[in-house]
């Protein structure tokens, strides 16, 4: 009997132990559960600044908020801080990074242009003496003469008197070969041709129509356009045939000394290349210089700095460039605009992707990877190239920066970077 209540006893506990254990158990488990609930945050996806402890709605856009573990950005790699950082200083982002390249790259700078005559070829055909311009055998501007050409027929009474005097003393003082020489040369040095002299000492006859032919050879453009549009584009009136008249007429009278026309030639053009004023310092003459036309894709031309002009015109904040071209073949059009980069030498220093770089205003920032988050931290350029550009200050090349910083950037934040808070 003793035996069997001992045994009774010793179950009695046992069960006792166990019911212990198993409410021990249950209460260890609502302690986790309870902490567990109370590590769970609600966020918003489109602003994770906002954080709730209960389900609802976002206060700036209203989306509904979504559960945002700390102990699952733990298990990813990404600290519950790092999360919680102001989104316009620190960005977490997958975006590919970059190291900054220490090396000496040739530098160009770049500019635009266009196409213009060369002055240097520019000549004036004027009238020698007063007289009514009887034929005009140019007819529109920009054609084309030839030297030697017959350009027009003048009548003028000055020169008809000149000729007269000539005719005089030869056929009454054949001996007085001073006074003739002395007439044949006035008649020379008004604008008659050696050819047109000896016809009037053989026919002893006046030219009451006086030829007019053209000492050079080029395009005729037409003085009082070329004065209307002297430092600024201007568009000429065309006829009914598409060309542009000249103001010079037929019938019109010419006084001694007036320019009539402008002969230019059209195979040795200008290039005038812009320079921006923080670029001007590294111009110098007979620079290597590549231009290419937008109009003409795949057309390159090879010049070099020729001339940099030491003054502004027309109130210009760029400073002008020539670049001598040869136009042959009447390829380049005047007016056109060309594309320049004019190779200024090299620079060596930390280069990175301008597109690594954002611009605001007074300041230029970078993304600076810091583990699994971006920095925005500030930095000073230098030289800008195509695609690249210098870092002088903020960088080191163990570094690592986002290859495209916009990507990271919040359209509606003001960046802020460490110390200009």
């Amino acid at each position: 009997m003793k035996r069997k209540l001992k045994v009774i006893k010793i179950i009695l506990s046992c069960v006792l132990l166990g019911v212990l254990l198993a409410a021990c158990t249950n209460d260890k488990k609502q302690q986790v559960k309870t902490q567990a609930k109370t590590e769970v945050k609600y966020t918003c996806p489109m602003h994770p600044q906002v954080l709730e402890d209960h389900p609802g709605s976002c206060p700036i856009c209203g989306m509904t908020l979504v559960k945002k573990s700390g102990q699952a950005s733990e298990g990813a790699g990404i600290s519950l801080n790092t999360v919680l950082e102001p989104v316009n200083s620190s960005a977490i982002s997958s975006v590919k990074a970059v190291t900054p390249r220490q090396e000496e790259v040739p530098i160009a700078i770049s500019a635009e242009g266009y196409l213009d005559f060369d002055t240097r070829t520019f000549n004036n055909i004027a009238s020698r003496f007063s007289g009514r311009i009887e034929k005009l055998y140019v007819k529109y501007a920009f054609q084309e003469i030839h030297r030697g050409q017959r350009i027009f027929d003048i009548y003028s009474p000055e020169l008809v008197t000149d000729q007269q005097d000539l005719i005089y003393l030869i056929k009454n003082s054949p001996a007085e070969a001073g006074l003739i020489n002395a007439a044949k040369q006035k008649l020379l040095l008004l604008g008659m041709t050696g050819t047109q002299v000896e016809q009037i000492v053989r026919t002893g006859k006046a030219f009451y129509s006086l030829p007019v032919y053209s000492p050079y050879e080029g395009h005729v453009h037409d003085v009082a356009h070329s004065q209307m549009s002297e430092g600024q584009p201007t568009s000429s009136p065309t006829n009914f045939t598409g060309t542009v008249p000249l103001a010079v007429k037929e019938g019109m009278y010419a006084e001694k000394g007036q320019t009539l026309f402008n002969v230019v030639d059209p195979h040795t053009l200008w290039a005038i290349i812009k320079i921006d004023h923080s670029s001007v310092a590294a111009i110098k003459l007979h620079q290597p210089v590549k231009l290419t036309i937008p109009d003409e894709p795949g057309k390159t031309i090879i010049g070099r700095v020729d001339f940099i002009e030491p003054m502004l015109q027309n109130g210009d904040k760029v400073t002008s460039v020539r670049v001598y071209l040869h136009n042959m073949n009447h390829e380049l059009k005047v007016g056109g605009l060309v594309k320049a980069e004019i190779e200024t030498g090299s620079k060596s220093g930390l280069w990175i992707p301008r597109t690594a770089v954002v611009d605001l205003g007074k300041t230029r920032i970078v993304w600076l990877k810091a583990g699994a988050a971006y920095h925005a931290y500030q930095v000073q350029t230098g030289v800008e190239r195509s695609d690249e550009i210098q870092i002088t200050k903020g960088l080191t090349a163990a570094d690592s920066i986002a290859v495209n910083a916009q990507y990271l950037s919040d359209s509606e934040s003001f960046i802020k970077t460490q110390g200009n808070e």
